[in-house]
């Protein structure tokens, strides 16, 4: 439980904040392009960082790093709960990836070396698996109920008394072997990778006030590209590198982590189109807002739990991951044509449950084809990698698809406001005219990854095994 306690608030806080970000956006004078930063600045520096937080706890010991990433990640949410500005609220989202990045992996290590008895070992994974995949649909309801109530700023502070307790519990419960000396930490590797992340993010939101052709906008996407292509001629020289590349040399394990990239992409796009949508356009509150996105993520548990696992023995794993895609691109299709009188229930609900089902359909054979046939040294970082795949995919897709909106919104305004006395009217038909342009390139992206999981991944159907004492992968909201 104290694992997945801290699980949960790891979880919990990506989508905790979609619900406040219309409010904490109104507070502290964010502009609509750069609002993308409260979400994109956590992904990516936990995505960026998460394989050196496992070798980390690698070199530290587990218990230590996870304390040490309770405690971080409760003073970064203390800050960015007190934050006066964007600019720090940003910085304090920035540092809770961090630490995030080194709790993550500690806690999955701690598990899975804690419980060997595969009986205990069974229960323990499903209390795990049930509090980290209900994160989600928590962080909607608790997020709308402390934003209409007390104020955004509680969805940051409530994580304050969450980590106490698993400190506490941590400190009495939990043990450990000390930390392997000969372990290595590829720094380099991490500030290549973690920086060529960031220029192409920045170079996305930077798009829509410059253009796509500023040169700043060329410069930050060069230097990008130039950064990972460098990190992965420093990964087959490293004496420890963060990323094996014979890992990712494997067609099925690199075409698993392309379409796990891809899929997310247009998914947390499409939770910051949606919480805006909901609360601004339809002007719900913010916990009918939470609520609303319920539907959604039962779908991705039935989807997973009900039909992909029950499945994924029978038949192969792009049988699964290509129907899901093009559920969940029909489902954003749906949301093309939503307007600004669209009802929740014959528009909006239809299309969430598409995507839901989609979306469960596909993770379910992603993980466990990503990580099988793995030997067990490569287990952890094989897992990790499936995990950075995800957050990455959430930092580019909120980056893009938000700049996308924004500038179509702007164009779509410009060309229709003739006369000021307009503006209440025309002003939001722009809005969601950007929002479903978005989404059009969001569901491009969803096929294109169903194009991808067809081509690249084809494994047959696995066969039954015994379980193994392999590091099983992080569940995913």
């Amino acid at each position: 439980m104290v694992i997945a306690l801290a699980q949960l608030m790891v979880v919990l806080d990506a989508t905790i904040v979609n619900i406040a970000l219309p409010s904490a956006q109104h507070d502290l004078g964010m502009s609509d392009a750069n609002r993308q930063w409260v979400i994109t600045a956590y992904t990516l520096a936990f995505g960026g960082l998460l394989l050196l937080g496992g070798r980390i706890a690698d070199l530290a010991g587990r218990k230590r790093t996870f304390v040490i990433g309770l405690i971080g990640f409760a003073v970064a949410s203390a800050i960015g709960g007190a934050a006066n500005s964007s600019g720090m609220l940003f910085g304090a989202r920035a540092l809770q990836g961090v630490f995030a990045a080194v709790l993550a992996p500690s806690a999955l290590s701690l598990l899975t070396t804690t419980f060997t008895d595969p009986r205990e070992r069974g229960k323990a994974f499903g209390i795990y698996g049930a509090l980290a995949g209900s994160g989600s649909a928590i962080g909607f309801i608790l997020g709308g109920l402390l934003t209409e109530y007390l104020n955004w700023r509680w969805c940051l502070y409530v994580n304050v008394p969450i980590a106490v307790i698993a400190v506490l519990g941590a400190l009495s419960l939990l043990h450990d072997r000390p930390g392997h000396r000969e372990a290595r930490l590829d720094v380099p590797g991490a500030l290549l990778g973690c920086g060529g992340l960031v220029a192409v993010v920045y170079g996305f939101s930077e798009a829509q006030p410059r253009g796509w052709t500023d040169p700043l906008v060329l410069a930050l996407f060069a230097a990008g590209v130039l950064l990972l292509v460098v990190f992965v001629w420093w990964q087959n020289r490293a004496p420890s590198p963060l990323l094996p590349l014979h890992i990712v040399r494997d067609r099925n394990r690199s075409g698993c982590f392309l379409t796990m990239m891809l899929a997310i992409i247009g998914m947390f796009g499409l939770f910051l189109f949606m919480t805006y949508y909901l609360q601004v356009i339809l002007g719900y509150s913010p916990v009918r807002a939470g609520m609303a996105f319920l539907p959604l993520t039962a779908a991705i548990i039935i989807g997973s739990t009900q039909i992909s696992a029950r499945l994924l023995h029978h038949v192969a794993p792009r049988l699964l991951m290509v129907p899901g895609m093009l559920l969940a691109a029909g489902g954003l299709l749906l949301l093309t044509r939503m307007t600004v009188h669209s009802s929740y229930t014959t528009e909006v609900l239809p299309a969430l449950l598409l995507l839901g089902l989609g979306m469960g359909l596909t993770f379910m054979p992603v993980f466990a084809t990503a990580t099988a046939g793995v030997a067990p040294r490569d287990s952890g970082v094989t897992s990790a990698t499936v995990n950075t795949a995800q957050q990455v995919g959430g930092s580019i897709g909120t980056a893009l698809l938000n700049t996308i909106a924004t500038t179509s919104s702007a164009a779509y305004i410009a060309a229709h406001l003739h006369n000021p006395a307009d503006r209440a009217t025309v002003v939001p038909v722009g809005v969601v005219h950007g929002y479903t342009v978005a989404i059009w390139w969001a569901a491009a992206v969803m096929l294109l990854a169903g194009l991808v999981a067809g081509l690249m991944v084809t494994a047959k159907a696995p066969k039954h095994e015994a379980p193994t004492d392999a590091p099983m992968p992080e569940p995913v909201p």
